[in-house]
């Protein structure tokens, strides 16, 4: 059964069939061909695969990012991020590093970022004077932070995938990964604004001015406090925090900032269920997949292969990195998550490399994927949105796929940059 369903997957793929159904079809393919099975277990895996109390947390963390952007949240964090260095050189590029950062902690979702506040940033830059390409490969690589920063959408579902990890641990260990991603970017935005004479035209705000910006930012920015203090001192779990996220963003857009009207919640709404709806597929889906492999004994074989072959932790971490590096141009993270995870986080596990810093590694390096040429469906979402070509775009993405690849080395060698504040706070 394992080698039809690896290859049916494959060819699936590379017919251009949407992941869900490929993962589906391939299973549904290699049970028959296996004869051993009823093809009843394909549905009951898949309803198995979405029967889980932590991944309601997935459609409410959706929506809370709907509601905050409904409610002009992006306006609120643009002002905030860019009073700071918008009268710097580059200052424009790092305003859109620190908004993406601050979006990050409210969507979950990278692609979300690129569309949001990314997009509005590479406006404002080229009306300052910024190439429109240059811009856009910024704001693609700033939305990397989302899927990273907490609360994250790839970590609800990785925790589901080993039960090593917790929602909440996987949230923490995000913050320093995501940091060194915004300060790798604001080194490349420093040269590129440094080489191309990028000037800020804009005057330094006032203190009053900076005052009254921070003010107003408090209660976007509190709805990350709420959330990880909440679970840190177990007030609610991951799933409750959730909830909480959607009452405090109506709250928020509503009656604080006063933006979000009655007649924009039900499209709201509608494009949350669908967002909701394409990522519980996807999940439903791969769960045969990942039950035949379990079946035939794949993560328990590889396993034993891998180990005899006495790689150290760091070698093994290397190899992950170049197999994921590869995989990740091919298929989105969360995909690549149920697949992977299964079969390379036991190994993880039993070379005693820390399962917070294997999942971080695993996180990141599959969420640059997005960004990677020929396929990162971050740079299609960033094109269309920003009105550049993808040649065009490709031409400036060096320079940062090499800044992200620095800080995936820095997490693959460096443990503690994942595990130290997790473990200092508890996970």
């Amino acid at each position: 059964m394992a080698l039809t369903l690896f290859v049916c997957i494959v060819l699936l793929m590379v017919l251009g069939v949407p992941v869900a159904f490929a993962l589906a079809i391939s299973s549904a393919v290699a049970i028959f061909v296996g004869g051993k099975y009823p093809q009843l277990v394909v549905f009951k895996e898949m309803f198995t695969g979405i029967d889980s109390f932590p991944l309601m947390a997935v459609p409410f963390f959706i929506f809370a990012a709907e509601l905050m952007s409904g409610g002009a949240l992006t306006h609120v964090l643009l002002r905030f991020a860019a009073q700071f260095v918008g009268h710097l050189r580059g200052g424009l590029g790092y305003a859109n590093v620190g908004s993406s950062m601050l979006f990050s902690g409210i969507s979950g979702s990278a692609l979300a970022d690129a569309a949001g506040p990314g997009a509005m940033m590479v406006k404002m830059m080229q009306k300052a004077g910024y190439d429109r390409p240059y811009a856009a490969a910024l704001s693609a690589n700033a939305a990397i932070m989302g899927p990273i920063i907490p609360p994250s959408i790839s970590m609800i579902i990785y925790a589901l995938q080993d039960e090593n990890v917790s929602v909440g641990g996987l949230f923490i260990a995000g913050f320093i990964p995501g940091l060194l991603i915004a300060a790798a970017l604001c080194v490349v935005n420093w040269y590129v604004s440094k080489k191309r004479d990028y000037r800020s035209t804009d005057a330094r705000p006032s203190g009053r001015e900076m005052l009254v910006n921070t003010i107003k930012a408090l209660p976007a920015l509190g709805l990350v406090v709420l959330i990880i203090v909440g679970i840190r001192f177990g007030i609610f779990t991951p799933t409750e925090a959730s909830v909480v996220a959607v009452v405090y963003a109506f709250v928020c857009g509503k009656w604080v900032y006063r933006t979000l009207r009655w007649d924009a919640i039900p499209a709201l709404t509608s494009r949350s269920a669908l967002l909701t709806a394409s990522v519980l597929l996807v999940m439903a889906a791969s769960q045969p997949f990942a039950w035949i492999l379990t079946v035939e004994g794949i993560p328990q074989y590889l396993s034993e292969l891998i180990i005899s072959w006495e790689l150290s932790p760091i070698m093994f971490l290397i190899a992950v990195n170049v197999l994921l590096l590869l995989f990740g141009i091919f298929m989105e993270p969360l995909p690549g998550i149920m697949i992977l995870v299964p079969i390379l986080a036991p190994i993880a596990n039993a070379l005693g490399i820390d399962p917070i810093q294997f999942a971080m590694v695993v996180v990141v390096n599959l969420t640059l994927g997005m960004i990677t040429p020929p396929v990162g469906g971050l740079l299609f979402v960033t094109c269309v949105a920003t009105k550049t070509t993808l040649s065009e775009l490709n031409k400036e993405l060096p320079l940062f796929l090499l800044a992200q690849f620095v800080v995936l080395m820095l997490l693959t060698f460096i443990p503690a940059l994942s595990t130290w504040l997790p473990h200092a706070l508890g996970f």
